[in-house]
């Protein structure tokens, strides 16, 4: 059930037919497209709506599907069959075309795979495709709907005959044409004339006599008349014979023609029935296309979710203004299957309702849907709607009387396979009781489970649909700081209308303004401006969030390109190594030669001292420029960096997991994998001691693991870094133990240090000697002159003091004696 009758005209939908059925070459197509009602059987809604899909996908994406005009067969269909009756070329010419256009459709249908066209190759199947007819066709029309000369023998002669006749016809109207103007009965300029299917000549009317003929017409003025020489009438009257006799030889090979199709004239007529439920399907494609439309799932779940959903007529609006478009987001399912939208005036609210009532109609009417393809619907047995002012002088109903009644029709429909919609619920009446009615109905509703959207102002409703299961809160969101609807549905909290704000930016005088709050009441102001600040504050976390989002993709961005870079710097790196290796080889062949000359030199200058030194001079440069070549490549700082950037990037993976966002996949850089050669720094998987290659002799290296060489498979061995390896041998001190004579300290010891004019390092090194020093002799205390300055130094020294345990105390001296220029320290008693 449809209510009310004008159902269609309250959403937009006649005039989105009338679009449709604008598209269609057919006139039987266009009664269809008019036909396509609303449908309740599941069944019958998937067969329409992917039909009308796979014509969109076939326009769309598939270049080689056909394109053929589709004639009107009415004319035609109505004379084949029927006693005596015969089409007409033109006629002929349409049932071609008719007939190629199925011919194309169905061959190419049925050439694809049952996979791509199910529901076309389906319908497809049961058409008839007429080859010989076309052929006969051809032999006997051509491409400009004419009779051929070839259609019959009678014919091509009966043609022949006319062409010679009307070229002795025009061959003696000429000769008469000219005697008649050497004798200046016609005009020098005159020439030959057609009237009445006969060839004339113009004369005027005062040499009308002069010519001899018979007069078939003259001009509006008079003076001049069209007379037909006698010398050519006999000529005329037997071209006109032959004329007559082509007639009737192109009758009755139409008439023979027209027979020959009444065998299969029933095939035929279904042939027509399906090219006009092809036009239509296509109008509805091509409608599809130019809209943006597509076909939905079906819910199986009795979910209704719109997904960017749009009003069509809407969206042609916008788009001619060259304004943006706000698509629709809404979901409603058994828990929640009543919308109650709210929100400011101009703000969306009825343009919702329109949408979901729209779609869903067009959805169960067959009609691709303006709405994303991943939107659900699931399918109504009635829908419902109450919108606008349907008062009326006639039957003597206001507005409340004619709201009041559609709210019991809708009751008396209402049950889990209705769809109801409301516009202004409750309005048109004192707001107390209208909202106390408008409570109560949507009760009622509520209990018979129907699905429903419904737009009011009435905050009893609102606080109604907050505390009812079954019944969600939705808002048109608000910008506060420009006064402007941003037309955007927000579910599951009820919006404001924001009419002091809509008041204030009118221009309304600030004083009415103050007035109308102190009478509405503390309560209700406070309401209002709580649902301010709550969409306000919304909005602002929604672009808060939206601008930490976009940012954390350009940090990943970022950090991913980092990590490419690194990864080409550590395959740079390993190549110059490699290369510096070779360079190296090169330089100890270079040093072992410039040693020999050494060598050769000393001798043959039999060790004098001058020539010696100049060539161990040589010979010590040498080395100086090998070791400047083997300069250190910071690899490890590479290295270290890898690893920073590793944590991190966990550390934000796991931020994400805490806030429950969905974590990218790790997008790893590159890893260059190191080649085990001489030198390398390897572990044997599994474990954990670090060692070095010595040698390598085919698959097996030569290992030292500290003062241990071992051979070792190199495929059990996992090369590396060289800071990995550093940290693991960290280099002992040893330590010398000295015997010392503490007597003879003791004697040479001075508990008091001068650092004045020292760097913070320096003197902190002498510092750590003196209080070393006095620990071991055991002294009470001592004294560091470190001067006043800026104090940077005394509080470096403090600082380092303080760390100390040893320490008890680290004070300025006397002033007396030095002030704050100088440090006392005193150490424990108990060490």
């Amino acid at each position: 059930m449809i209510y009310p009758a004008n159902f269609e005209q309250k959403i937009g939908f006649d005039r989105l037919r009338s679009q449709i059925a604008a598209l269609c070459s057919m006139q039987a197509a266009k009664r269809l497209i008019e036909a396509e009602g609303f449908s309740a059987s599941r069944a019958d809604i998937e067969r329409r709506q992917a039909t009308a899909d796979e014509m969109r996908v076939m326009l769309m994406l598939d270049p080689n599907a056909p394109h053929d005009e589709y004639p009107d067969m009415e004319d035609v269909l109505a004379k084949i069959g029927v006693e005596g009756a015969f089409l007409d070329c033109e006629q002929v010419a349409v049932l071609r075309l008719a007939l190629t256009a199925v011919g194309n459709m169905v061959g190419y249908v049925m050439s694809r795979s049952d996979e791509q066209y199910p529901r076309l190759k389906q319908r497809s199947e049961r058409v008839c495709v007429f080859p010989d007819i076309i052929r006969r066709i051809n032999q006997i029309i051509d491409d400009e709907a004419q009779m051929r000369d070839g259609a019959s023998p009678e014919l091509l002669s009966l043609r022949r005959s006319i062409r010679e006749h009307e070229g002795q016809v025009s061959k003696r109207l000429q000769q008469v044409l000219s005697n008649a103007k050497r004798a200046g009965i016609v005009d020098a300029e005159a020439m030959i004339s057609i009237r009445d299917g006969r060839a004339v000549i113009p004369v005027s009317a005062g040499n009308k006599r002069k010519l001899n003929g018979f007069i078939h017409d003259e001009s509006a003025t008079g003076k001049t008349f069209y007379i037909e020489p006698v010398e050519v009438v006999e000529l005329n009257n037997q071209l006109r014979e032959l004329e007559y006799a082509e007639r009737r030889e192109v009758v009755r090979i139409l008439t023979e023609f027209t027979e020959s199709l009444m065998p299969d004239a029933e095939p035929i007529a279904v042939a027509g029935e399906y090219l006009a439920e092809m036009d239509a399907v296509r109008a509805k494609a091509r409608w599809a296309v130019e809209n943006g439309a597509g076909m939905p799932i079906v819910s199986t779940d009795d979910r209704m979710v719109l997904r960017r959903a749009f009003h069509p007529l809407l969206a042609q609006t916008l788009k001619r203004e060259k304004k943006e478009l706000v698509p629709l987001d809404m979901q409603l399912d058994k828990q929640k299957h009543i919308l109650v939208i709210s929100g400011p005036n101009a703000g969306g609210k009825s343009v919702c309702l329109k949408t979901a009532g729209i779609v869903q109609y067009m959805f169960q009417c067959g009609f691709p849907v303006t709405a994303a393809e991943t939107s659900e619907l699931p399918v109504f047995e009635s829908i419902c709607i109450d919108i606008g002012d349907e008062q009326s002088m006639d039957n003597d109903l206001s507005t409340y009387s004619s709201h009041l009644l559609n709210m019991k029709s809708m009751l008396q429909a209402a049950s889990p396979r209705t769809f109801v919609l409301i516009d202004e619920f409750g309005s048109g009446t004192e707001p107390i009781i209208g909202g106390a009615i408008a409570e109560s109905i949507l009760e009622r509703l509520l209990e018979k489970g129907c699905y429903g959207v419904i737009t009011t102002h009435y905050s009893n409703i609102k606080y109604y649909a907050t505390g009812t299961e079954g019944i969600a809160n939705g808002a048109m969101m608000f910008d506060v700081q420009n006064i402007r609807p941003l037309f955007k549905l927000e579910q599951g909290k009820p919006g404001s209308s924001f009419a002091i704000e809509i008041a204030r930016k009118t221009g309304l005088p600030e004083d009415i303004i103050r007035r109308a709050s102190d009478k509405a009441g503390s309560d209700h102001i406070n309401l209002e401006r709580q649902l301010r600040e709550i969409a306000r504050d919304k909005h602002y976390w929604s672009q808060k969030r939206d601008r930490i989002r976009q940012t954390d993709r350009k940090v990943e961005e970022l950090e991913s390109n980092y990590a490419e870079q690194l990864a080409r710097i550590k395959e740079e790196r390993r190549e110059i190594l490699s290369k510096a290796k070779a360079e190296a080889q090169r330089l100890v062949a270079d040093a072992n030669r410039q040693i020999e000359n050494t060598i050769r030199t000393i001798k043959e200058a039999q060790a004098e001292k001058e020539l010696t030194r100049l060539a161990r001079k040589e010979l010590e440069d040498f080395k100086t420029a090998v070791d400047s070549v083997e300069s250190s490549f910071d690899g490890e700082k590479v290295e270290r960096e890898m690893e920073r950037l590793m944590r991190r990037k966990a550390r934000r993976e796991e931020g994400k997991k805490r806030r429950g966002e969905a974590v990218d996949a790790p997008q790893q850089p590159a890893k260059v994998v190191k080649p085990i050669e001489v030198g390398s720094k390897v572990r044997i998987e599994g474990q954990q001691v670090l060692g070095v290659v010595q040698s390598i002799k085919g698959r097996k290296a030569q290992v030292a693991f500290g003062q241990i060489l071992t051979m070792v498979d190199k495929d059990k061995l996992v090369v590396v870094s060289n800071a990995e390896y550093k940290k693991s041998i960290q280099p002992v001190t040893p330590r010398t133990v000295l015997s010392v004579d503490i007597s003879t300290r003791k004697l040479n010891f001075k508990d008091s240090v001068d650092v004045r004019g020292m760097r913070a390092v320096e003197a902190l090194e002498v510092v750590q000697d003196l209080v070393d020093d006095a620990l071991m002799v055991g002294v009470g205390g001592v004294t560091i002159l470190h001067g006043k300055g800026t104090g940077a130094l005394k509080e470096e020294i403090r600082r380092y003091l303080r760390s100390l345990p040893a320490v008890e105390s680290a004070k300025d001296e006397h002033a007396d004696r030095g002030g704050a220029g100088i440090t006392v320290v005193r150490f424990k008693s108990d060490l």
